[in-house]
């Protein structure tokens, strides 16, 4: 295993100065995705909405917002329970204004992916050009009579091209990963938040009509 690493090591250091940025963009994916990846494993399922809905359209506005309790809620129970709250004056903003944080929480991280996605095989290609430079150089001064110093520009302009390629296609899977799961939670949301205005208009009917005169 040592021994693998220290190839591995050596192969690394063969790509010249730019494999540094590319490494540290991979060290960067690979927090990020671990994070986010830990984030949703902790995510509870989405069980309990239509439950809440339900008890939000008889008026029973604390039970509904007993579902809401604890940190590990679902972020869709906590926009919901934003609207229980303030029923009584802007349901609908308050939602929405939760909805867009929550969306936003989820979404922490990605633009990084995004951003090294785009980079890293930038910065391999600007090592191939650098290699490439240094091979004509090299070309250039002693002739076509040394073609290991010849060859060992383009090594190294292969080993920083693959080195950002790599990076950026092992980021890229588990950020189209995240970013559909963030999409999909905002239609859940967003089709929640609907139906509990629907429920809060019923709940608060109902509530007022059974309040005593």
């Amino acid at each position: 295993m040592t021994e693998i690493s220290l190839v591995f090591i050596k192969i690394l250091m063969a790509g010249g100065w730019l494999i540094v940025p590319i490494v540290i963009c991979s060290l960067v994916a690979g927090a990020i995705i671990l994070e986010r990846a830990w984030f949703y494993f902790r995510m509870p399922a989405l069980k309990h909405a239509d439950h809440m809905i339900m008890l939000v359209s008889q008026g029973k506005f604390t039970e509904g917002l007993s579902l809401a309790e604890g940190k590990n809620a679902h972020p869709v129970l906590r926009v919901l329970a934003a609207g229980i709250i303030t029923r009584n004056a802007i349901p609908d903003k308050a939602m929405e204004s939760a909805g867009m944080a929550e969306v936003q929480h989820m979404n922490r991280g990605l633009p990084a992916l995004d951003t090294i996605i785009t980079l890293s095989p930038l910065l391999g290609l600007l090592g191939t050009i650098i290699g490439m430079i240094d091979s004509f150089g090299v070309m250039a001064v002693e002739g076509i009579g040394q073609p290991h110093a010849v060859t060992g520009g383009v090594a190294e302009a292969l080993i920083c091209t693959a080195a950002g390629i790599l990076v950026a296609v092992t980021t890229l899977v588990p950020y189209n990963y995240f970013v559909a799961r963030s999409q999909r939670m905002a239609e859940h949301i967003e089709n929640y938040a609907t139906q509990t205005e629907s429920a809060l208009k019923a709940g608060v009917a109902t509530a007022s009509a059974e309040a005593p005169s």
